[in-house]
C-alpha cells in the first residue's frame, strides 16, 4: 500500500497563470499607492486653510445664531413681593401739656412694642396726671389724678393685706413701675382697674366720702401740690374713668407705666429717646 506523505511546512508549487496574476496585482497596487500619495500631498496643502473657517461660513453660523438666538442665561424666577415695612408707633400727645418724662416713656413704650399691642397708660406722679393712649398711640384723654400721700416708689410688703385703717402714713405710697392692667371688683363690689392687685393698688373713680379730705376740690385745682391724699390708689374724675379708661382696658387691655419720683424714669424702664422724625 502506497502512502504519499505531504510536508506540512512546504507549499504546493504555483502554475504559470498564477505567477502572471500575481504580477498584474503588483502593478495595480503600485498605481493605487501613487494616487494615494498625490491625494495626501493635496490634502496637506489644503489643511491650513481648513483650520480657519471662511468669512462666508462664519457669517452663515452667525446669521443662524441671530435668527434663532439661544438663551443660555439662568432661568428667571419671580421674586416674592416685599413685605410692607411696619412703621413704629409713636405717642401722639397733640396739644396736651406733658412733662418730658411722660412724653419719653409713652413714646418709648409704643415705639419699642413694650406695650405688647395694648393700650398705654402713663401715670405721672410728680405732676399728678394720667394719660391714656390707644394701642396705635392716639391720645384718648388726659386727666388730673390723686396719688398716695407718702413719697416713694416702693410697696411696703404686706400692705395689701392690711385693713385701710391700719395702713401707716409712710406706707401710703403709689408704687412706680410697669403693670399690666386688669379689670375687676374691689372689696366693696365696685368695678376698678387693678394696677397692682397684690398691693391692693387700683385706678378708680374719685370718692368724696370724707368731706374734710376735699378730694373733688383737689382734682379741680390748678396745682399738683395738693393731689397727694390717697392711701396709694390712683383716683380719677368719674367721667374720665367711665368713658375713657375703663372701656379701653376692657377692649384691648392696657399696660400702666407709673413714673417714679425718686429716680429717672428711663433708668427704671430701660427706655430710650426716639430718633427725630
Amino acid at each position: 500500500m502506497n502512502v504519499s506523505h505531504t510536508d506540512p511546512d512546504r507549499a504546493e508549487p504555483r502554475s504559470e497563470g498564477q505567477r502572471h496574476g500575481r504580477h498584474k496585482d503588483r502593478l495595480l497596487s503600485g498605481a493605487a499607492l501613487l494616487v494615494l500619495v498625490v491625494l495626501l500631498l493635496g490634502f496637506m496643502r489644503l489643511w491650513p486653510a481648513m483650520q480657519q473657517p471662511s468669512q462666508t461660513t462664519a457669517a452663515l453660523f452667525l446669521g443662524a445664531g441671530l435668527a434663532n438666538p439661544v438663551d443660555t442665561s439662568p432661568a428667571k424666577v419671580a421674586s416674592p413681593a416685599p413685605e410692607p415695612t411696619q412703621v413704629p408707633r409713636r405717642a401722639q400727645f397733640g396739644k396736651e401739656p406733658a412733662s418730658a418724662e411722660a412724653r419719653q416713656i409713652a413714646a418709648w413704650a409704643l415705639h419699642s412694642g413694650d406695650n405688647q399691642n395694648r393700650a398705654v397708660v402713663v401715670v405721672d406722679k410728680m405732676h399728678a396726671k394720667v394719660y391714656v393712649f390707644d394701642r396705635d398711640g392716639a391720645l384718648q384723654g388726659a386727666a388730673p389724678a390723686l396719688m398716695g400721700s407718702a413719697i416713694g416708689d416702693h410697696t411696703v410688703p404686706g400692705v395689701g393685706d392690711k385693713p385701710v385703717g391700719q395702713v401707716l402714713p409712710e406706707e401710703r405710697t403709689t408704687p412706680a413701675g410697669r403693670f399690666v392692667a386688669e379689670t375687676g371688683l374691689n372689696a366693696n363690689g365696685e368695678d376698678v382697674v387693678w394696677v397692682d392687685y397684690d398691693a391692693a393698688v387700683s385706678m378708680h373713680r374719685v370718692r368724696a366720702n370724707v368731706k374734710a379730705e376735699r378730694r373733688l376740690e383737689r382734682l379741680a385745682s390748678s396745682t399738683a401740690a395738693d393731689n397727694r391724699i390717697s392711701f396709694g390708689c390712683i383716683n380719677l374724675p368719674v367721667s374720665f374713668y367711665e368713658k375713657v379708661l375703663s372701656p379701653l382696658v376692657r377692649g384691648t387691655g392696657a399696660v400702666v407705666y407709673v413714673l417714679p419720683e425718686t429716680q429717672p424714669a428711663a433708668a427704671l424702664f430701660g427706655a430710650y429717646d426716639l430718633p427725630a422724625q
